[in-house]
């Protein structure tokens, strides 16, 4: 499989530079897309969700497996799915969350009580600009 079918899978997909793209994670209720989709020099699929969706949960909610993701079954194909993204990439996946966390800044600012379902997703956010930043720094 090569990148433009994994992509037919996929929702709200956004091209982000040469062999990149973000997309909408079917693997979770994803409300802006946090699924960064990368196709490596080998031929294979990298993926990586910002919500902390397993490669494996990802492919197996489009009926695929992670077998699909390389060009053949060989063991030499077989290498981690993790590798660093451009900033830009990960910078875009997070926009909602910054802008969420601004908005719940003001919120509080305003001695706005936070719901738990606000707590919740402030929770999210902060946890999804973390890993961005790990992402970022290899």
């Amino acid at each position: 499989m090569n990148a433009s079918q994994f992509l037919e899978q996929l929702e709200k997909v956004k091209r982000t530079g040469a062999g990149r793209w973000i997309a909408r994670c079917p693997a979770h209720d994803d409300v802006s897309p946090s699924l960064l989709v990368s196709e490596r020099d080998d031929g294979s699929i990298g993926i990586h969700c910002f919500a902390s969706c397993a490669p494996a949960e990802i492919v197996d909610a489009v009926g695929l497996t992670l077998a699909d993701l390389f060009p053949d079954n060989s063991q030499e194909h077989r290498k981690s799915l993790r590798r660093p993204f451009p900033a830009s990439d990960i910078l875009e996946a997070i926009e909602s969350d910054v802008f969420y966390v601004q908005v719940v800044a003001m919120m509080m600012a305003n001695n706005y009580m936070l719901v738990q379902g606000d707590r919740d997703r402030l929770l999210l956010a902060s946890e999804r600009i973390m890993v961005a930043r790990r992402m970022a720094n290899g």
